[in-house]
Order: structure tokens, then C-alpha cells, then sequence
């Protein structure tokens, strides 16, 4: 098959047997058998193994979650398990040397790095995958072409990869997202597990399973770490990175996404208008926004400012809270919203550390609790607002259109020693006929009862991953092949 490159052949042969040290050494590589695995793992690797559907996998997420990473500990997964080492192909389609080559012309090179006649039985990894044009028409003929090669591609641009993987390859691909990391496999990738344990609290009159704090003034330090740096793996285990998120976060994450991936794919012409509005949303996460609001203070028009929250949200940077009133009814008009940042350290690479004296400490435990939640799918989570009351976080029933639960998410001990102060929830409770809430706190954990009504105290820290616990043991119950 003739292939054109501007690379002599030899050359690219000679990277695809640099990317593979396994295909000699039978291992991956040091660097990463050291890494912990994120505990999203033990969700995806069930996708690479199913060889029965024909179906390339698509490991989607935003910059820096560790996708790559989980790639090498799926191959390294593999060969544990007994594959054979020239079975595991791994391309990096970011790197210029494979330019103006398809997915079948490497396909091609690969078998001759291996000098073999077939590749049937392969498992080939495809990262970065965004960096091929077309690259989902290229997928879906290899799919179709060879059904005895396992495919699993990987991809940054998650607003791309998704739209397009929904567009071009229905009934072909099967799309896995990666999210930034949540605080439980903070602690998990820190190997802090230590400081937390299992027991039993009491919420609406039952014992629920829980984990909580062994020390937590250390689980809490741990947490405004988080907040920090807390989403992206090799920011955790790095404090170099720390010292200069700007640099490494801002340049790598935020800026790829904003100047380069949503410009390229919805054809976006003024990159730094985008670029001021994301940061103005950034340092005001939590907040609760208008339209007329927003284009007042952003300088830009309500019609572009819809398309820029649709194409910030798509890229995973952004999640828009809609509210409901005091009945937990939705409004037929959309006039006022919440946005968070999808990880709050996010807001560090752009401005700077936040510390626990800092007035938008409150913002962001809240945008972080709400980070958490995040990982699930399909939650109608909603926050309450009318006249002068709020509540944080409401879920609704999306079948009964009824509130299931509601959640006071504060920085604070003051509402544990004084629970009458927490007027806005007490009045959503009694509207709704909720006898029970949860509220957070900084310290403070346990039961206060006012008014008939008794509230749940759990610190910000624990709520936080006791939600990551419960999602990650959640998806690991469902049947998710």
C-alpha cells in the first residue's frame, strides 16, 4: 500500500517502536507502573476487554485528567493478565511525525515495526485522536474494515469528541468520559486513605453508611489543597506544577480549549472575547447571573453570550445551574442561572491560590461540592431562589417534577450552634414537606433539630468524598457493559 508522508518510512517506524518499549521489554514504562490508577479505572478497562461488539471505545475528557496515563495502565493491565506484548499498539496521533498519514496507513506501519502478516487479536490505542481531521469517519471504516482489532481512542477536545462521536459514529463507538478528579481519588492518588474510615450517621432517622474523618484538621487541609490544585492528577504529585499553575494549567488547559479547540470547531472569530468571558465567569464561580446582567458587565451581546455558555459547558469547563422557587417549581422563563467552574482549581490557574480567610472560600467549597456531583450522570440538580431565600443544591424527581433532596452547602460552623439561622432552608423544608436536609460545615458533624425538622451536619471535606465514594460505587454496581 503506497503511503504518502513527508517522514521517510523508517523514520515513523522507528517512533511507533519508541512508543511501544513493551513490544521489546515486555512492561510499560517505570514512570507510570508507579502511578496510582484512577479509581475510574476499574469502570473503564470492562470496555477494552468486550471483543464481542464491534465497537472502538472513545476515552473523552478535558486536558490533563490522565487519559493517557490510563491508556499505559490498560496496556500495563493487559500484559498482566497474560497479552501478548506485540498484540498492544500505541500511537500518539499528536506528534507531527505521523502528519498527513490516516489511522490505516499507521495501522499498516505498525505491522511492519512488527514484521507481521496480521494484526487479528491486536488492541490498538489511538491518543490524542482529535489532532487527525476526519479522524471519526477514519474510526468507523477501520471498525467496519477489521473487526478482530480491538480499537480504544483517546481525545482532549471534549466538546469535538463529543459532538462528533455522536454524530459520525452511532452504533460504532462507544464514548467513555473521563472527568477531572474528584477528592476521593485526591486522597486515593496522595495515598491518604488513612485518614479516612467507615461508619454509620444519622440521617432522617436511619443509619447511612459513611466515611468520615480520622483527623480532620488534616482532612481539611487536604481539601483546601484540593480546591487549589486538586483536579488534574499531575498537579496533585507535582509541587513544581503547584508553583506555577499559571503556566502549566492556564497555557495547557484553559488556553488549548479557548483559543484553539472550541475556535476550530464552531468557527469562533474573536478568541479573546471568549477568552474575557470565561476568565469573568472563572472568578465568579458560584455566582448566580442574568442574561441582561451578564452582557451588561461582559460587554457582550445575549445572543453570543448564550452560544459561549452552550460551547463552554460542551468543552467541560463550565456547568449552568438553572433554578426553581420556593416549591421546587421550574420557571417557564429562564432569566437566572448559576455557573460553576467543573473543577475548582481551575480558578487558581487564573488568578491565584485561594486561602481559607478569602471571602470567595464560600464560592468555592460550593463549586467544588457541586464538581463532585458532576460525575454522575443524568441528576436534574437545580438550585432554589426566590424573593430573599436560597437554597444551594435541589435535586429533582425528573418523573414526579418533585424535589427529592436539598443541601445547604456552607464554609462555616456557625449554623451548627445556631440552626435557627438557616431561614431559607427551613421555609424550602416546610414547603415541600421535607422533614429532613443536609448542611455542611467546616468541623462540625451531627443532628440538630428545630421547628420538626432535623438537619444533618457533615463537614464540607467529607461530604465531598463521601460523594465521590458513593458515585464511583454506584457505577461499579451497574452492569456497564
Amino acid at each position: 500500500m503506497a503511503i504518502t508522508s513527508p517522514i521517510p518510512r523508517d523514520k515513523i517506524i522507528n517512533r511507533l517502536q519508541y512508543e511501544n518499549p513493551w513490544w521489546v521489554s515486555g512492561e510499560i514504562d517505570s514512570v507510570y507502573q508507579k502511578m496510582n490508577r484512577r479509581l475510574y479505572f476499574d469502570l473503564f478497562y470492562p470496555y477494552v476487554q468486550e471483543r464481542d461488539v464491534r465497537r472502538a471505545v472513545v476515552l473523552m475528557g478535558p486536558r490533563r485528567v490522565g487519559k493517557t496515563v490510563m491508556m499505559f495502565h490498560t496496556i500495563d493491565q493487559l500484559l498482566k493478565e497474560g497479552e501478548t506484548p506485540q498484540n498492544l499498539i500505541f500511537v500518539g496521533i499528536d506528534n507531527p511525525i505521523y502528519i498527513n498519514l490516516g489511522l490505516e496507513d499507521i495501522l499498516q506501519l505498525a505491522k511492519e515495526a512488527l514484521k507481521k502478516e496480521s494484526l487479528a487479536g491486536a488492541y490498538v490505542f489511538f491518543d490524542e485522536i482529535q489532532y487527525l481531521k476526519d479522524w471519526e469517519r477514519h474510526l468507523k471504516v477501520l471498525v467496519d474494515s477489521f473487526p478482530e482489532i480491538k480499537f480504544i481512542v483517546s481525545g482532549s477536545a471534549a466538546a469535538a469528541l463529543n459532538w462528533y462521536s455522536s454524530e459520525s459514529g452511532a452504533g460504532r463507538f462507544t464514548d467513555f468520559m473521563l472527568p477531572p478528579l474528584t477528592f476521593q481519588e485526591y486522597i486515593h492518588l496522595k495515598k491518604l486513605n488513612n485518614l479516612i474510615y467507615e461508619d454509620n450517621i444519622i440521617y432522617n432517622d436511619v443509619k447511612v453508611p459513611q466515611y468520615l474523618a480520622r483527623d480532620l484538621k488534616i482532612l481539611n487541609k487536604e481539601f483546601v489543597n484540593y480546591l487549589n490544585y486538586g483536579g488534574y492528577p499531575e498537579v496533585v504529585l507535582s509541587e513544581t506544577i503547584q508553583s506555577d499553575m499559571g503556566r502549566y494549567v492556564k497555557s495547557d488547559i484553559v488556553d488549548k480549549v479557548l483559543l484553539r479547540d472550541l475556535p476550530s470547531l464552531y468557527g469562533i472569530k474573536d478568541v479573546q472575547e471568549l477568552n474575557r468571558f470565561f476568565t469573568y465567569i472563572a472568578y465568579n464561580s458560584g455566582n448566580e447571573f442574568s442574561y441582561t446582567q451578564m452582557a451588561k458587565e461582559s460587554g457582550i451581546g445575549t445572543a453570543t453570550l448564550k452560544k459561549y455558555l452552550e460551547y463552554l459547558e460542551a468543552a467541560f469547563l463550565i456547568k449552568v445551574l438553572h433554578k426553581v422557587d420556593i416549591n421546587a417549581k421550574r420557571f417557564k422563563r429562564i432569566t437566572n442561572f448559576k455557573v460553576y467552574l467543573t473543577n475548582p482549581s481551575l480558578r487558581t490557574a487564573l488568578f491565584s491560590p485561594i486561602q481559607e480567610t478569602d471571602n470567595e472560600m464560600g464560592n468555592m467549597v460550593e463549586t467544588a461540592i457541586l464538581s463532585q456531583w458532576m460525575h454522575r450522570e443524568n441528576l436534574d440538580l437545580t438550585y432554589a431562589r426566590w424573593g430573599d431565600g436560597e437554597v444551594d443544591l435541589v435535586l429533582l424527581d425528573d418523573k414526579k417534577f418533585k424535589p427529592l433532596w436539598a443541601v445547604e452547602v456552607k464554609y462555616s460552623d456557625r449554623y451548627f450552634k445556631k440552626p435557627q439561622d438557616l431561614k431559607s432552608l427551613i421555609k424550602f423544608c416546610k414547603s415541600n414537606d421535607f422533614h429532613s436536609a443536609l448542611v455542611t460545615s467546616i468541623n462540625e458533624a451531627g443532628v440538630k433539630e428545630i421547628d420538626d425538622l432535623k438537619f444533618t451536619y457533615l463537614p464540607a471535606s467529607v461530604y465531598a468524598y463521601n460523594i465521590g465514594e458513593k458515585t464511583i460505587r454506584m457505577k461499579n454496581d451497574q452492569n456497564i457493559v
